[in-house]
């Protein structure tokens, strides 16, 4: 069985070299198509005797992938993003998976280091992706961060470090607001083609509810000042999608009557979650009485 290794980049030249170096014992080849970048990318690429194919550029990745994955000549495919890295013990489980022979895809964790930290909370751990399949077997929408179709049969593999994709993602502060820009850019024209119509109740409720999902359900909290970071900048992006839906509908001068019920239930909701991950009884007390009001 023949193993291609997937790869979609755009100016990957402080990535790359890593990520190659982890699957070229582990692929027969190497399929990188590139959205013509302006940097070493694809020197870096044929170095490592990859084939290289170029895609018009996007503002995101997902219109690329179904053009690389038809590149690939392999009987599977690892598909693998440049700032990632495949550990050796994953690349021995997957060969273990084609040897068995009882899957037709795999949902692969995802090891997410943001800020220089594993995160292993605030909705970042385990991160299931399907990352290795039978050529066919998969397809991705154009749309972004929409998951793929898949058919066959599943496997999905134990929640083990040793066991995940490494991802190398956002790394500066500057770096997550500058993909932050770009993605609500992409996301509230997604809402606006979908017919939505700005709401002002979504200022208070979507944030709050975004921040309340990653810190509190996500246990963001066992996450340290980056899991409160990290829930914060979650929170504040929606925001900025809602608020480039306003800009997009011509700022339209809204009523906040609704606005202070709004508010009463998102702090309603705060510190019922707080009461949830609070171990002292007394403050747990406290906090029930806070709830009510």
């Amino acid at each position: 069985m023949k193993i291609s290794a997937v790869i979609n980049t755009y100016n990957e030249e402080k990535n790359l070299d890593r990520c190659l170096k982890s699957v070229k014992d582990f692929s027969d080849e190497i399929i990188v198509v590139d959205m013509h970048s302006n940097d070493k990318t694809v020197d870096i690429a044929k170095k490592y005797g990859a084939k290289v194919f170029l895609h018009e550029h996007t503002r995101y990745v997902e219109p690329a992938r179904n053009f690389a994955l038809r590149q690939a000549q392999g009987d599977w495919v690892l598909l693998i993003d440049a700032d990632e890295e495949l550990p050796s013990s994953l690349a021995k489980k997957l060969k273990e998976v084609i040897e068995i022979d009882r899957a037709d895809f795999v949902e692969i964790p995802r090891k997410n280091i943001i800020f220089g930290k594993w995160i292993e909370h605030t909705r970042w751990w385990p991160d299931f992706l399907i990352r290795f399949f039978r050529k066919g077997k998969v397809k991705f929408s154009d749309e972004i961060h929409v998951p793929p179709t898949a058919g066959g049969e599943k496997m999905r593999l134990e929640p083990k470090e040793e066991l995940a994709i490494i991802h190398y993602h956002l790394q500066t502060i500057s770096q997550y607001l500058e993909r932050l820009n770009r993605y609500t850019d992409i996301q509230s024209e997604e809402l606006g083609r979908q017919g939505y119509q700005f709401q002002v109740e979504d200022f208070v409720a979507k944030p709050a509810g975004e921040f309340f999902s990653r810190f509190f359900a996500g246990e963001g909290y066992k996450d340290g000042i980056h899991g409160l970071t990290l829930s914060v900048l979650q929170g504040f992006s929606e925001l900025v999608v809602y608020l480039k839906i306003w800009e997009k509908q011509g700022f339209k001068d809204e009523r906040i009557s609704q606005l202070n019920k709004v508010a009463k239930k998102t702090l309603r909701d705060f510190f019922s979650w707080q009461q949830s991950v609070t171990s002292s009884f007394f403050k747990k007390l406290l906090l029930k009485f806070k709830s009510k009001i």
